[in-house]
């Protein structure tokens, strides 16, 4: 019996093993444990911790995949936690890190410039809106907290893409032809490809129209210490107030903003 398996057995609260455990259950079950405890995992690693043949250990991971909890890497291979399982994080504990750590970040931003600010978590093709700080305005975007919208109809969206490599981009995208949410919306993988490239060399996103008609917003990414995309923070206003000099306010400002929440970042 592996550490891991007596450690299961018989653990620290007194809990025991069911009688009848199910062992393709339990097997699950610890591995998304290990990937919660570590962030990540590879084939090997869990093949050895959990003591099944490493296919077992594919299998098992492929699986978590195919339902979303676990995303592998497409460079090394490696299995993070995927949309479901921070989905679930976010109803079990509402308080997440990162929107503890934003918080007073975003009410000052909003403060600044008077719109509405909200932060998005990426999956994969799509973001969650985790929090949001509305404009006391009377014509303002209202909150989008529990809402899911496809990343490239948004400016939290495109920021994030932004920072994948193209060859993810394509993994998210494998469709030449994408969804639209308005008349807008990009609806071509080509365009995307287009708008991404402009994202990167400007080091922000923007939308007009493309998540809902008469609203815009700017989109910056903020990153972790390895440089990867964890949260993306924008503001929205309707276009009306949106003008160029608006927008250059808001900008320096959202990007301020974005910098100060990374250097809080563990």
């Amino acid at each position: 019996m592996t550490a891991l398996k007596e450690e299961a057995a018989e653990r620290g609260d007194g809990r025991t093993r069911p009688n009848y455990p199910i062992e393709s259950v339990d097997n699950v079950l610890r591995l998304l444990l290990l990937i919660e405890e570590r962030g990540q995992i590879r084939v090997s690693e869990a093949s050895s911790e959990l003591g099944t043949a490493v296919s077992t250990a594919h299998r098992l991971l492929a699986m978590l995949q195919h339902h979303k909890f676990v995303q592998q890497d497409p460079v090394t291979k490696v299995y993070a936690p995927g949309p479901v399982f921070v989905r679930l994080g976010l109803s079990a504990v509402r308080d997440m890190d990162i929107r503890a750590i934003a918080r007073p970040f975003l009410v000052k931003l909003r403060d600044e410039v008077g719109e509405t600010v909200h932060l998005a978590l990426p999956q994969d093709d799509q973001v969650l809106f985790v929090d949001s700080v509305e404009t006391p305005k009377a014509l303002r975007v209202s909150s989008r907290i529990g809402t899911s919208m496809w990343a490239h109809c948004t400016s939290v969206g495109k920021a994030y893409l932004a920072c994948q490599s193209d060859e993810r981009v394509l993994e998210l995208y494998p469709s030449i032809e994408l969804p639209a949410i308005t008349r807008h919306s990009i609806t071509s993988r080509s365009r995307l490809f287009a708008e991404l490239e402009e994202v990167r060399k400007r080091g922000f996103a923007e939308n007009a129209d493309e998540s809902e008609d008469g609203v815009g917003s700017v989109g910056v990414a903020i990153l972790d210490r390895e440089k990867r995309p964890v949260a993306c923070i924008s503001v929205s206003a309707p276009t009306s107030r949106l003008t160029p000099e608006a927008r250059a306010e808001i900008l320096a400002a959202t990007t301020r903003a974005a910098a100060s929440i990374e250097l809080l970042l563990p």
